[in-house]
C-alpha cells in the first residue's frame, strides 16, 4: 500500500468522522479540519494515491503552467488540452493576476534557482504567491500559495503550505505535482529529492463529495504499490522539461471516482 493513499486515507476518515461542518463562500458546506500534514521521503516512494484514478499527466501540465511557463492564461494550458481552469477563465483568457503571473512578476524561480545552487544553505529560500497588493485581481485566490525549501546533506526538502484544502479533488493534484516539481527542481540543480511535507490550514470535504469519499475509504484494504517517477536524465534545465520527459511507471490504481468541482 502506497503512503499517499495511507496518509491521504486518514486524513479523509477524520474529517468524516470529526470534522466541523460550515458553509463557505461556493454554497457547498463542507466538513473540515485545521492543520493537516503530510510528509513524504521522495527518494523512498512518488506521492500518488492508488485508490482512486489521479490523473499525472494533467497534474504535470498544471504545475508547468504556474512553475515553467509562469502563465496566467489559461489559453497557454488549454493548448495542452489541459482545462482545470476553464471556469475561472475571465473574458481576457486569464485568471487574473494569479498563480504564475506571481512568479514571473518576481522571477522567483530565477532566484530559487540561484540561491539553491550557489547559497544552499540559505535559510530564506521561499516562493510565494500570496501578493497582498494583487489579491483583488485574482479569479481565485492561490490555495498551494507557498514553498519553503531546504538543502540537507544533498538532498532538496520542501514544505507546501496550502490555506484551503478540497481533499476530493485539489489535494490528490497538489501532493503529486508539488511532488513532481520538487524532483524537476532537484534534478536541475544537482540535488537528490528529499523530504515533501504538505500543510493545509483548512483540509475540507464537500458535502456532495462524500459518497464518493466513503467508496475511496472502502477502498483501503485494496490500494495498491506506489508507482515509480521517471524523468529524462537528459534534461538538466528546468525551463526544458516537457510534459512527455515526466512518466510514471507502473502506475496502477483502483479506478476514477466522480466529484464536481465547487467554483
Amino acid at each position: 500500500m502506497s503512503k499517499a493513499d495511507t496518509q491521504y486515507l486518514d486524513i479523509i476518515a477524520h474529517i468524516l468522522d470529526h470534522g466541523f461542518y460550515a458553509n463557505n463562500r461556493t454554497g457547498i458546506p463542507t466538513y473540515k479540519l485545521p492543520h493537516q500534514i503530510m510528509q513524504f521521503d521522495l527518494e523512498e516512494e512518488f506521492p500518488i494515491l492508488t485508490t482512486k484514478f489521479v490523473a499525472f499527466k494533467t497534474a504535470v501540465k498544471e504545475i508547468l503552467w504556474i512553475w515553467q511557463l509562469q502563465s496566467n492564461d489559461v489559453r497557454e494550458l488549454q493548448k495542452m488540452n489541459c482545462h482545470v481552469w476553464d471556469e475561472w477563465m475571465r473574458p481576457d483568457g486569464t485568471i487574473g493576476k494569479a498563480y504564475g503571473y506571481q512568479i514571473r512578476k518576481f522571477k522567483q524561480v530565477d532566484k530559487l534557482l540561484d540561491q539553491l545552487i550557489n547559497d544552499p544553505q540559505n535559510r530564506r529560500m521561499i516562493v510565494s504567491l500570496w501578493n497582498i497588493e494583487d489579491l483583488p485581481d485574482m479569479a481565485l485566490q492561490p490555495c498551494a500559495f507557498q514553498t519553503l525549501w531546504d538543502v540537507t546533506d544533498g538532498r532538496l526538502n520542501c514544505m507546501l503550505i496550502q490555506r484551503s484544502g478540497d481533499m476530493g479533488l485539489g489535494v490528490p493534484f497538489n501532493m503529486t505535482q508539488y511532488a513532481v516539481l520538487i524532483h524537476l527542481i532537484a534534478q536541475t540543480v544537482g540535488l537528490r529529492p528529499g523530504l515533501f511535507t504538505h500543510v493545509i490550514n483548512n483540509a475540507h470535504i464537500y458535502e456532495n463529495h462524500i459518497p464518493a469519499m466513503k467508496t475511496q475509504l472502502a477502498r483501503r484494504s485494496q490500494a495498491l504499490a506506489a508507482p515509480k517517477l521517471l524523468i529524462n536524465p537528459a534534461v538538466h534545465d528546468f525551463y526544458q522539461f516537457k510534459p512527455e520527459d515526466i512518466q510514471l511507471d507502473e502506475y496502477k490504481h483502483l479506478g476514477k471516482l466522480s466529484m464536481e468541482v465547487a467554483v
